[in-house]
């Protein structure tokens, strides 16, 4: 099952889509698809009404797409977390994940623009694996039992500006928390429809010309251990958005690849969690 929000900002209506791609309204259900949706088995009860056949067409045609997910309480991310892209950057493979968190507020629609920081000259592109959290994870046993606390699966750019988070502090936060800095969705896929988070594709082009195209297989630390790995120092919680980092190809690795400029186009794809594109703007 595919969730999504659908609507201009702040009044997005919630949605969901069936295995044959029809689209329903679940405002009768939930006010919106967040923490409070998922803590309470709003997924289940989506389930419910879809096999019941009562939920309401929605015809999406010309709306936008909104986050899949309202307000995060945190967005947590790894950096590394692949070994070409560490490789490309000049950085050692990390021993354990390299965490830190970029401001919720950066996260917006999968189409919706990109703004370019005032005085940025490198403004970078990270196709990833998001993870939004269903239930609290607090001290979790094992890796075995990140599956329980998953709600589903999300394409997320993890946009970077590099000037910020390298050069300007001993902390990667200024380059990473920038206006817009974190379009997510389109969709938030179920577990069950994804299958195994370790055998997705990861793609993104720059004005059409491809940049990264990587494997989830090639993390380094995977998406059950990264989530009981988190669990240990944090309580994650219901709509919690984790990024689990990028392969490699992104500007800051290619030496003599142009970072980002306004009138550029970004595009990402992950197998099974559809397609974003974002055009950049000046801030």
């Amino acid at each position: 099952m595919k969730l999504l929000r659908i609507g201009p900002p702040g009044a997005e209506v919630p949605a969901a889509s069936d295995e044959t791609g029809r689209i329903y309204d679940l405002s009768g259900l939930t006010p919106d698809i967040d923490g409070s949706f998922l803590a309470s088995d709003g997924i289940d009860r989506v389930r419910e009404a879809l096999s019941r056949g009562t939920l309401p067409a929605f015809d999406i045609a010309g709306l936008r797409i909104g986050a899949p997910v309202a307000r995060p309480g945190k967005v947590v991310c790894v950096g590394l977390n692949y070994r070409d892209h560490a490789e490309e950057t000049g950085a050692p493979i990390p021993p354990r994940p390299v965490v830190f968190m970029k401001d919720p507020s950066t996260v917006i629609g999968p189409y919706d623009r990109v703004l370019i920081p005032r005085n940025s000259t490198k403004t970078d592109w990270e196709v990833e694996l998001a993870v939004v959290i269903g239930r609290e994870a607090r001290y979790l046993a094992d890796p075995a039992d990140a599956h329980e606390v998953i709600a589903g699966y999300a394409i997320s750019n993890d946009v970077s500006e590099r000037e910020f988070q390298l050069e300007y502090s001993g902390q990667w936060d200024l380059g990473k928390s920038c206006e817009t800095f974190n379009p997510l969705g389109p969709w938030l896929v179920t577990p069950d429809e994804v299958g195994d988070p370790q055998a997705l594709n990861l793609r993104l082009s720059v004005n059409d010309e491809p940049r990264q195209d990587g494997k989830s297989k090639d993390m380094i630390f995977d998406v059950a251990y990264i989530v009981w790995y988190l669990s240990q120092f944090m309580v994650l919680r219901p709509g919690d958005v984790i990024n689990t980092g990028t392969p490699a190809g992104v500007a800051l690795g290619l030496p003599g690849t142009p970072y980002l400029r306004a009138g550029d186009t970004v595009e990402l794809t992950i197998s099974g969690l559809g397609t974003q594109r974002q055009t950049l703007t000046s801030a």
